[in-house]
């Protein structure tokens, strides 16, 4: 019975259920990657996604350095950033663009270690998912894409 409430209470926090992984429409012969898509139709302001975040390094223990590692998340508003944190369910296979060109927005509850994801646009079944990375514009590992991006 308490192993039931426990796993009850872990999946009110954790919800993908309307996401699945896949090739990304993004990537190429020569780089290639995954990417989240949606299961459903989903509307505007809708929940995608919620999940938690584990976080990997603070400003007090700075052992992980995210400034070249795309695969985990910024999880501050502090610039230099060195709170880095991966997440919960599909939220580290959103593909990222600028705000006009994404489908999602991600909000963030630092102090809770969880996030949650909504549709900024209507969704379309089979539609790859995206959201703008905070750190798109700064950081290391992304700045080739947000130059690339600011291009089109």
């Amino acid at each position: 019975m308490v192993i039931l409430i426990i796993l009850k209470y872990i999946m009110s926090l954790v919800d993908c259920s309307k996401v699945y992984v896949d090739v990304s429409t993004f990537s190429t012969p020569d780089n290639y990657f995954v990417g989240a898509f949606s299961k459903v139709d989903i509307q505007k302001g809708e929940l995608v996604e919620k999940g938690l975040m584990r976080r990997l390094s603070d400003d007090k223990n700075k052992i992980f350095d995210g400034m070249k590692n795309p695969f985990v998340f910024t999880w501050s508003d502090e610039i230099p950033n060195y709170t880095w944190a991966f997440p919960s369910g599909c939220a580290t296979f959103y593909n990222s663009g600028l705000e006009s060109q994404t489908n999602t927005h991600m909000i963030r509850f630092f102090d809770e270690d969880r996030f949650e994801i909504y549709a900024s646009k209507d969704i379309k079944a089979g539609d790859e998912l995206t959201h703008t990375y905070k750190s798109l514009k700064w950081r290391d590992t992304f700045i080739p894409l947000y130059n690339e991006l600011i291009k089109k």
